[in-house]
């Protein structure tokens, strides 16, 4: 064999041999990066969501701060002076204000009766809505979507013709069943009996939310769970507070978180029901006294001063009540 033929016979192996394969990636680490990357894709869907809250919640409440801590009444809106920043002046001002602390209490205690009665009407209800038959059942599902879908101003103003003292049903059909005291009766006139009225309106507008979402929980329960419970003997109050309300909680914790926020910005009812507050100021609430201050005094800054203080309550008794059940061992 020559030597040229030697030569390409031991070059001829060289161009079949395979290069060397780099160092192999580890398994897990694939799978770490996998992972990463799936973690970001439950953002990525929200991400169009976020965007729309950060422009219509985030913005508004950094704008509603910021007026808080500068002086901005008529004549800065109109141009006529610089608007200068006060720092905690508006707070302290409205700190002194003994009026401020009366609506303070009166709103807690109006809005805790709010949701103590919507949350007792509407769980009420729902529970009847198991016991009935269909035709019933469909009508007071009717009747109840009626009222949740009417507007609150409109509400309000049925409300207050319903109870006029001169013209309202009410007070007449009280006075044939003999409370002659009713007669000609201005419910909107002493503090406690207008915010009453207003009581019942909201109460009216509020619980189909309440009815329908506990409803849809209660079909949700094992039917052999309620029947074990009516063959133990258990009565209609037993079973709801001992197998039907520890099933619903996180129903209950979400209606309850609803009617609080709700009930505690309630504005267009006090408003319309007490012509702006009752009289004398007697009926007022955070919402009606923020707008009475921004827009019937131009003290646009206290107003955002106590929209600021309004939203630090609802953040206060929202995480308290979120406490308070982490604390009994629930599941949220």
């Amino acid at each position: 064999m020559s030597s040229g033929t030697a030569q390409h016979a031991r070059r001829a192996p060289a161009k079949g041999r395979r290069s060397r394969p780099g160092p192999a990636v580890p398994a897990g680490g694939r799978a770490r990066k996998g992972s990463r990357r799936g973690a970001w894709t439950p953002w990525l869907y929200l991400a169009p969501a976020l965007v729309v809250l950060g422009g219509l919640l985030v913005y508004p409440i950094y704008q509603l701060g910021l007026i808080s801590f500068l002086e901005y009444t008529q004549a800065q809106v109109s141009g006529g002076e610089p608007t200068t920043f006060q720092g905690f002046a508006n707070y302290a001002e409205l700190f002194r204000d003994g009026e401020f602390w009366n609506v303070v209490v009166a709103t807690l205690l109006f809005a805790a009766v709010c949701v103590v009665s919507t949350l007792a009407v509407g769980c009420a209800l729902a529970v009847l809505l198991t016991r009935v038959r269909a035709i019933p059942r469909l009508a007071l599902m009717l009747a109840a979507l009626g009222a949740w879908a009417t507007p609150a101003i409109t509400g309000s103003t049925v409300w207050v013709f319903l109870f006029d003292p001169d013209f309202g049903p009410v007070n007449k059909i009280l006075v044939w069943f003999g409370l002659s005291g009713f007669e000609n009766y201005s419910w909107t006139y002493d503090r406690y009996s207008a915010f009453a009225l207003v009581l019942f309106e909201v109460v009216w507008c509020s619980f189909p939310f309440v009815m329908v979402t506990v409803y849809a929980g209660i079909k949700a329960i094992p039917t052999e769970v309620l029947e074990a419970a009516a063959l133990d003997g258990a009565s209609t109050w037993r079973i709801w507070r001992t197998v039907m309300a520890p099933m619903l909680r996180p129903i209950l914790v979400v209606v309850t978180i609803q009617s609080i926020i709700w009930d505690f910005k309630v504005f267009t009812q006090i408003y319309v029901m007490t012509d702006g507050g009752g009289i004398a100021r007697q009926n007022m609430v955070l919402n009606v006294y923020a707008y009475q201050k921004a827009f019937a005094s131009s003290q646009y800054s206290l107003g955002s001063a106590i929209g600021v203080v309004m939203l630090l309550i609802l953040l206060v008794v929202t995480l308290v009540y979120l406490r308070l059940l982490r604390r009994q061992g629930e599941e949220l």
